[in-house]
């Protein structure tokens, strides 16, 4: 059969000759996984080296392979082969190699070169998973620093982002194919709402599907747990009707059941294929015409704040929504059903992000360390790594071993080469190398198997023990299980093969005791232990964050926990524990000593109003124990005086209204002269500045102050009068005085705490006054408030001559009339000023 790849392969060909690198860009259903590679095998260039194919799934890096080797006439092991987690089927013979993105990234740590290898071709790069990006970058800084011949490298998109890939590539040629498509309608479903449980509306419309429409249908899901739920609906709905096959796919079913769902359906038979989107663009399924989109993903999601990665459920973006309903116009016209509107199809985003945007960075910052790279920008990045989830992972590997802080970079430490060389997240690694050393490889295999896998118990509790036992078959395990359980025997023989050559040298007692778990888990998620907040099933963990129990669990009376998986509720601040082991924290003073860090603290005791010291054994944010220290350090405890304050504010102390004027005139003095020039000699003594320098005006005060009620006596007037060097006091007394003489010869004091300053005075006393007094060297004039004699307001001016000519008449007639004894001229100006009721 002639797929559209076909025509476009002279010129791949001729681009891969002139260029180390080349962009194809083809819609799914092209050809281009299963044509390109055996186009190429015979080029000139290769001479007889390898080619690598990298999926970014097992399943369709299987039948890729499978589907190769069946063009060749051959089985899957000759010519053409595969290698992923668990399986591999090569020979010497091989020539493409097909491979998981996670097997790549250990080629490369192995042979950064990647010797006798001439072409490594990225399929469905435009998916962007962190491993690929990765991989390319290694890939692409291997070939530059350590290859004498060519290394080829070939990105194969299905988007059309092609550009920014050439770009990415120093320019690389792009060789563009036309898809081969039947037309496709679309059918558009209602809104989807928020929070709407999405499998009754799947169920309606593939029963829709099936009453409307030929062929097999193909169904997007977000996960496993919806394909079983709208499974199960369909079989009561279906009940009868032999002629509809039922088929799940998914990465984590074994391959007879992947192999029916892909295979054509039996003559007679028509299937109802339920995937997630490993449907959507790696694999093609045959006899489908008709597609059912729910628009949801499932993605893993990192979260900075809680230093935890969540699957999140999302919609999906144009392009894969594109993509999927293209799956329906494979071999005929067919339909797709949108659970959606036309209208929230418009909304959606033109692309997905990229997984290296908003993925735990901790394996890839461990990659980047084995390769010798500081600053990940020496290498070719499409998004180059947050700069702060980065450092979050960088410091994750620190508290690991895995690296050591060496100036402004961190060096990879022996213990870290042997993470690195495991094909385990660090975590797991670090916990089943410290397993093997204290003498728990078994245990620490069983439990990293476990953990690297999904659960293989539908159970609601939470106790990883269950596991354990499901593991050793002391507990049984459903149908639906036993795959999941046989994958995970599988990876615990391949870790123990692995730690077989590696010595005991702190073997621990009783190393069968149940105790032990915990103790593991908590080697590899020393941020997650949990201690119980009251009598409740609440924790509060070792990172700070809260995490609860949602249902009765038999672990909820533990006192402390070690908790796996974590995963928040809508509307809820607590995390909900999925899986978690009891904690025997008396294992912190022995083989666990390493987690726990001492620090020595003093704070005040809110209810006694005191300094409180003591010394505690802690864990992240967890204090397993307390001790008083009778001596403390003055350095340490001024500290904790200074940071009270920062808590509670200036308020703590006392602040007289002279002392609050003394502060107004020198940030008034500061004001004007930075008006004029860049910068001041008067200092800043406003509430932000003060608390920042708290170390230079009061620390040198603090040593009389041994409980809450001694701040409000410190002499504050002292403290900041201190700051001012000579001759700035004089030079604040004359330029910002505290009170001035006014014409009746009282001394009247300033308001400084309004701008400009209030000189607040009785009418009477300033007759005869000309001109608005001034201050500052009579660059601001004050701001007069004239008062009756009852000491009220009649008039506020900053132009007194204004106000005797234009305000006064009017004044003098009110208050001649209030207060008739006293002595009210008509000509203000040439009056006697007094502070009596008339003048002497």
């Amino acid at each position: 059969m002639t797929l559209p790849i076909e025509s476009v392969i002279p010129a791949l060909r001729q681009a891969l000759a002139a260029r180390d690198e080349a962009v194809l860009e083809a819609p799914p259903g092209a050809g281009k996984t299963t044509r390109v590679p055996l186009a190429l095998l015979d080029e000139p260039w290769l001479a007889g080296q390898k080619i690598i194919l990298l999926e970014p799934r097992r399943l369709a890096a299987r039948a890729a392979a499978e589907r190769l080797a069946e063009q060749l006439g051959e089985r899957c092991g000759q010519t053409v082969g595969y290698r992923m987690r668990l399986d591999s089927k090569v020979s010497a013979q091989t020539r493409i190699e097909v491979v998981t993105e996670g097997i790549l990234l250990r080629q490369l740590q192995e042979d950064p070169a990647l010797d006798g290898v001439g072409l490594l071709i990225f399929d469905e790069f435009h998916e962007r998973s962190l491993d690929a990006d990765l991989g390319l970058a290694l890939a692409h800084s291997g070939r530059t620093l350590l290859r004498d011949e060519p290394l080829k490298i070939l990105l194969m998109s299905a988007t059309l982002d092609g550009q920014r890939l050439a770009v990415l590539l120093n320019n690389a040629p792009v060789v563009s194919s036309e898809g081969r498509a039947y037309p496709v309608d679309i059918v558009h479903g209602s809104a989807a709402q928020a929070g709407e449980f999405i499998e009754p509306k799947v169920t309606a419309a593939v029963l829709q599907a099936l009453a409307e429409q030929s062929g097999s249908v193909l169904v997007f899901l977000p996960g496993q747990a919806e394909i079983r739920r709208v499974h199960d609906e369909l079989n009561q709905a279906l009940a009868g009707r032999s002629e509809v096959l039922l088929c799940p796919l998914f990465g984590e079913l074994d391959l007879a059941q992947q192999r029916q769902a892909i295979a054509p359906a039996p003559e007679g038979q028509r299937k109802v294929v339920l995937a997630t989107n490993i449907a959507e663009t790696s694999l093609t399924i045959d006899g489908v015409r008709v597609v059912i989109d729910s628009g949801l993903e499932r993605v893993p999601r990192f979260d900075p704040a809680s230093g935890m990665s969540r699957l999140a459920t999302q919609r999906i973006s144009r392009a894969s929504s594109t993509q999927r309903a293209g799956r329906a116009g494979r071999l005929e016209p067919g339909v797709c059903y949108r659970l959606w509107s036309a209208s929230q199809q418009e909304q959606l985003e033109a692309y997905a992000s990229a997984e290296i945007l908003q993925a735990d960075l901790a394996p890839l910052a461990l990659h980047l360390a084995r390769w010798g790279v500081d600053d990940p920008r020496e290498l070719i990045w499409l998004d180059v790594p947050p700069a702060a989830a980065l450092a979050q992972a960088c410091d994750l590997l620190v508290a690991l071993g895995a690296l050591t802080v060496k100036g402004a970079g961190f060096t990879l430490t022996e213990h870290g080469q042997r993470m690195a060389e495991l094909p385990l997240h660090p975590r797991l690694a670090h916990m089943l190398l410290r397993a093997q050393a204290l003498g728990l490889g078994e245990l620490g295999c069983a439990l990293a198997a476990l953990l690297a896998e999904r659960d293989v118990l539908r159970s609601r509790e939470a106790d990883l023990h269950l596991r354990v036992q499901a593991l050793r078959g002391e507990r049984g395990v459903s149908g639906a299980e036993r795959g999941t359980l046989q994958r995970v025997k599988q990876l615990q023989r391949q870790y123990q093969a692995v730690l077989k050559s590696m010595p005991v040298t702190e073997a621990v007692p009783e190393p069968e005791h149940e105790r032990w778990l915990g103790a593991l888990l908590a080697l590899a998620y020393p941020d997650r232990v949990a201690q119980r907040r009251g009598e409740g099933s609440s924790y509060r963990l070792s990172n700070g964050r809260a995490a609860v129990f949602a249902e009765a669990d038999n672990l909820a009376k533990c006192t402390y926990l070690v908790v796996a998986s974590l995963g928040s509720r809508q509307g809820q601040r607590e995390e909900r524990i999925y899986l978690a082991a009891e904690l025997d924290v008396s294992l912190l003073a022995g083989p666990l000593a390493e987690l726990v860090s001492q620090r020595d603290v003093l704070e005040w005791d809110e209810r006694a109003g005191e300094l409180r010291a003591e010394r505690q054994r802690c864990i992240g944010s967890l204090v397993l124990e307390t001790s008083p220290l009778p001596q403390l350090d003055d350095a340490a405890r001024g500290q904790a005086l200074l940071g009270l304050v920062r808590k509670r504010g200036l308020a703590l102390l006392n602040w007289p209204e002279a002392v609050q004027q003394w502060r107004a005139r020198v940030n008034l003095l500061r004001e004007l002269e930075l008006a004029e020039q860049d910068q001041s000699q008067w200092p800043d003594v406003s509430d932000s500045a003060l608390l920042a320098s708290l170390e230079d005006w009061l620390l040198p005060y603090l040593g009389p102050v041994k409980r809450l009620a001694h701040f409000a006596q410190l002499d504050t007037a002292a403290m900041l009068q201190a700051l001012l060097p000579w001759p700035l006091p004089k030079q604040l007394d004359e330029l910002a005085p505290v009170s001035i003489s006014v014409p009746s010869g009282s001394s009247v004091r300033l308001d400084y705490h309004e701008s400009p300053p209030v000189l607040a005075v009785r009418l009477q006393e300033v007759f005869g006054l000309t001109a608005t007094p001034s201050i500052a060297g009579g660059r601001l004039p004050l701001k007069l408030h004239l008062l009756s004699p009852a000491r009220r307001p009649v008039q506020v001016t900053q132009d007194l001559a204004s106000f005797w000519a234009n305000g006064y008449p009017e004044v003098k007639k009110d208050l001649k009339g209030r207060y008739p004894k006293h002595y009210w001229p008509d000509d203000p100006l040439q009056a006697q000023a007094t502070a009596r009721v008339r003048p002497r």
